[in-house]
């Protein structure tokens, strides 16, 4: 009997393969995943229901595509059959590759039982036309069918191990690649068999009361193409579920890692925290008392830092700490614990010393590594330490007195000129206090009104008359007492605290120039001292230059003082700075003149209106006579030549006096002539010289 296909259900068949194959591949990833353990039976058994179905759905309507003379049906047990042998088959195979490890035994046994499971579903479901006389089969074909069949099953079962992981690259399209092969293998498995199918002419359909071909077709494609798509679909939501709870799941851990960081790591410079400083110093405690061996706490930090952030801004700043970081790093190396404990604060804990002296090689190798220029932004800038040297058991025996008697050496290191370090002293714990009560007391002193101006008188020398006066801060603390200039202008300087304290000392002069004005006395010229701090700020003079108008007085009242050795320190930009103060109206002077390392060529640059000689000069007059009146001589004659007035300081004695006197010096002051006054005291001489003060020049 001659048979024929319909071309439209053959490809029906072949889609319904594929998508099959695809199902079967995302099942078997689905069931790889660690996430789905606890519900592994459920996807099994599910996923097992939705492949049955759809080889089971290409085999049938490969056998509806299948087109006789005669009518044909379909005994619905027998077909019923065949599908619990296609689940059954789809059920050996997630089970085969779901496994972790696929040994080449345990393929090779399943793809041959997958194989002719297949087969057998295909043959038992032909039985299900229940012909009479019974269906001839070519046993060679037979044959090749069951071999095409196990042969796309190894193929099936190898292909959905391979690609069972979520994670393997480009997964999608390998899969739509394999099932497409897949699906392929399995109709030409189906066809082949067909092809072995003979059906004698007078063959006879006993199935024709069951299963009808014409309505079936439709209903079974449409169903099994809905069952694959809902799998899919399930699948799609359960892998996009999985990939937010891992992305939340990677991002908590992302999380965790950065708040343990930051819990534990300084994020500017990489180097351990203060929390964790204080558990190795802890654990460091802990071996000493075991081993007995000493170690040292070394704290620094950065000289003159805080100029560099407030002139340089806080971007330069940050690149100073990375850097002096990383030369700190290359530095101690394996010697010890590098950490950051806030703003330019470092500490290095070294272990296995047996004297101080060990700790101070440290100390010294770490100050050489600091010689060379920290280079930011392309910029060289000198950055050096103070260190504190603190040991244990020695300096203290727990974390706390160790960084406070190593904070409190480093404070004696910058006592001592900076740039170098110190071992812990007891004495040094009252003089670290000392400062920090300073410190904060300037704080409340700014803010509450204690700290107030003396005016020290200057005199033209050889009349006396009064041409002016020196600013000088004073400081009365209610709890901490008097307490002297030479004494908390370091620690000013070292603090910052000098930008505030300098803004308010111009800002108190010009409000007492005002005051004096509106008793009617008349105008005079305040010298006010500037500090490095102060030299540093970029915006310096237009600060002072909105002060001095806000107040309502001409720029020309007010002559600021800058002490030689200053001035040298960057005699460029030294000169670019008084040419700025000149631009807006101020007069410079500078000050303690002799004491530092002048360049006469810079000196003549600078065009300063007054040289000030230093009281150690001065004094000079009187104790080493005619070499001290030679130099003294010397600098009126260098300051006259470059059209200076010159201001001779400390003169305490009548001989003094009358030596600058003859000397031409211009002006002088000390106390001999008159000791530093309050504003009202200086106000009063002010008004009892009146006829003789001069005109500011």
């Amino acid at each position: 009997m001659n048979s024929t296909y319909n071309l439209p259900l053959v490809l029906m068949s072949l889609l319904v393969a594929v998508l099959a194959s695809f199902a079967t591949l995302e099942l078997a990833g689905r069931l790889a995943s660690p996430a789905h353990d606890g519900r592994r039976s459920r996807w099994l058994f599910g996923g097992a229901l939705s492949m049955g179905v759809g080889i089971w759905s290409m085999h049938f309507i490969g056998m509806l595509a299948f087109e006789l003379p005669i009518k044909v049906g379909y005994s619905l047990r027998i077909t019923l059959a065949s599908l619990l042998v296609s689940i059954a088959v789809s059920y050996l195979a997630l089970r085969i590759v779901s496994v972790s490890r696929l040994s080449i035994r345990r393929l090779i046994l399943g793809g041959i039982l997958m194989g002719l499971g297949i087969s057998a579903m295909h043959y038992i479901g032909m039985e299900a036309m229940l012909m009479s006389p019974s269906i001839d089969y070519d046993a060679a074909r037979v044959a090749l069918s069951v071999l095409v069949a196990i042969g796309a099953s190894l193929a099936a079962l190898t292909i959905a191990h391979r690609l069972r992981r979520q994670d393997t690259a480009r997964v999608l399209y390998k899969r739509l690649g394999a099932s497409a092969l897949m699906g392929a293998a399995i109709c030409g498995m189906h066809y082949i068999g067909m092809s072995a199918a003979l059906f004698p002419a007078d063959s006879v359909c006993g199935a024709l009361d069951d299963l009808n071909g014409n309505w079936l077709t439709i209903t079974v494609a449409t169903l099994t193409i809905a069952m694959l798509s809902i799998t899919l679909i399930l699948c799609a939501a359960e892998r996009h579920f999985q990939s937010k709870t891992e992305q939340m799941s990677t991002s908590l851990t992302l999380l965790n890692r950065q708040l343990l960081r930051l819990a534990t790591v300084d994020t500017l410079t990489e180097l351990p925290n203060r929390a964790t400083l204080v558990q190795r110093v802890a654990r460091a405690i802990t071996r000493s008392k075991r081993t007995g061996v000493p170690f040292a706490v070394l704290f620094m930090d950065l000289d003159g830092f805080k100029t560099i952030n407030d002139s340089l801004g806080h971007s330069v700043g940050d690149g100073v700490l990375q850097a002096f970081a990383q030369r700190l790093r290359q530095a101690v190396r394996r010697h010890g614990t590098i950490a950051r404990i806030g703003g330019d604060e470092f500490v290095v804990v070294i272990e296995n010393l047996d004297t101080p002296q060990d700790a101070s090689v440290i100390a010294s190798l770490i100050l050489s590594h600091m010689e060379e220029d920290l280079v930011v932004d392309g910029v060289p800038l000198q950055v050096t330490p103070s260190i504190g040297i603190a040991m244990y058991p020695r300096d203290g025996m727990t974390v706390d007195e160790l960084l406070k008697n190593a904070d409190a050496a480093m404070y004696g290191a910058k006592e001592n000129g900076r740039n170098t370090f110190r071992i812990f002293e007891p004495e040094m714990t009252r003089i670290a206090m000392r400062a920090l009560s300073i410190q904060r007391g300037l704080q409340e002193a700014l803010a509450q009104g204690h700290l107030s101006l003396n005016f020290q008188p200057k005199f033209k020398g050889s009349i006396e008359k009064l041409v002016g006066a020196e600013a000088l801060i004073r400081w009365n603390d209610p709890k901490l007492g008097t307490i002297a200039p030479l004494e908390f202008i370091p620690v000013a300087e070292r603090s910052g605290q000098i930008l505030q304290i300098g803004y308010w000392v111009v800002s108190e002069t010009c409000r007492q120039l005002v005051e004096w004005e509106k008793d009617g006395l008349p105008p005079t010229k305040v010298a006010i001292n500037l500090s490095p701090h102060q030299l540093r700020q970029r915006d310096l003079v237009a600060r002072m230059r909105a002060i001095v108008d806000e107040a309502g007085i001409a720029p020309q009242r007010i002559m600021f003082e800058i002490t030689e050795s200053v001035a040298m320190q960057d005699a460029e930009k030294t000169v670019a700075m008084i040419r700025e103060f000149h631009s807006h109206g101020f007069e410079i002077a500078i000050d303690d003149f002799g004491t530092g390392y002048s360049s006469l060529a810079y000196l003549q640059q600078f065009r300063v209106k007054q040289l000030k000689i230093d009281r150690f000069f001065t004094d000079g007059l009187d104790k080493h006579g005619d070499e001290a009146y030679a130099i003294v001589s010397a600098i009126i004659a260098l300051a006259h030549s470059l059209d200076m007035d010159v201001v001779a300081e400390g003169v305490e004695t009548q001989t003094q006096l009358e030596k600058l006197n003859s000397l031409l010096c211009d002006q002088v002051q000390g106390f001999l002539l008159a000791r530093p006054l309050t504003s009202e005291a200086f106000g009063a001489l002010l008004r009892g010289r009146q006829s003789a003060v001069g005109t500011p020049a």
